[in-house]
């Protein structure tokens, strides 16, 4: 049995969790990143995708997550996420009309078109999370 460690996660608007864990998967900028107990120090930029939490009695818990930093130091993990929304939260309608919106947005401006495209990926990763969460069961 994995040992725990502390994971927080935090949002402009609320502290969503406070728990002890055995294992995280973080979308980092560049691709996921496992944590684990004993981990080395580490200050990363967080991307855009699924936030999946194991945790030390049973069971997980997955987050629609979108940008921030986590730092894991002393075996605890602070994600500071810009936004973050429980899988079991995420309305799969509401997504598909997201996606459809920025699929139909078009820009000459780069700037614009950069901010359509992280649009366009937000709403998708949504809807991957909420189908997997569907597809689990939808339990927490």
């Amino acid at each position: 049995m994995a040992k725990a460690f502390r994971c927080r996660v935090i949002t402009p608007e609320a502290r969503l969790l406070d728990e002890e864990v055995s294992a995280v998967n973080v979308p980092m900028w560049d691709g996921q990143m496992g944590f684990l107990n004993q981990r080395a120090p580490i200050v990363g930029k967080l991307g855009t995708g699924e936030l999946r939490l194991d945790f030390t009695g049973g069971g997980e818990r997955t987050y629609f997550l979108d940008g921030g930093f986590a730092q894991m130091v002393d075996n605890r993990l602070t994600i500071l996420a810009n936004e973050a929304v429980p899988a079991e939260q995420i309305n799969e309608t509401e997504a598909k009309a997201e996606l459809a919106e920025a699929q139909a947005r078009q820009s000459s401006d780069p700037k614009e078109m950069e901010r359509i495209t992280h649009e366009r990926t937000k709403a998708r990763t949504k809807i991957e999370v909420a189908q997997r969460f569907k597809a689990k069961g939808g339990r927490i």
